[in-house]
């Protein structure tokens, strides 16, 4: 027997903003190498979250603009 979807209407509170809070911590050595694969693959589901936001640390944002001004370009 098939599974039925169901559509459930989203709560008509006004402070819903539609944008998902982070709630899961991953480190960069686990996420890296998944988000390489799909890059490289060519997996579309990485373009559904080419726009969202991630956090990171004040130094990891320094070294990656440094990283981003010394590197050669291609």
């Amino acid at each position: 027997m098939a599974a039925r979807l169901r559509v459930y209407r989203s709560p008509e509170d006004s402070s819903c903003t539609g944008v998902s809070q982070p709630t899961v911590r991953i480190s960069l050595e686990d996420l890296l190498p998944l988000i390489a694969l799909a890059q490289k693959n060519g997996f579309v589901w990485l373009q559904d979250f080419i726009d969202d936001e991630v956090v990171i640390t004040e130094d990891l944002y320094e070294v990656l603009q440094a990283f981003r001004s010394y590197r050669p370009s291609a």
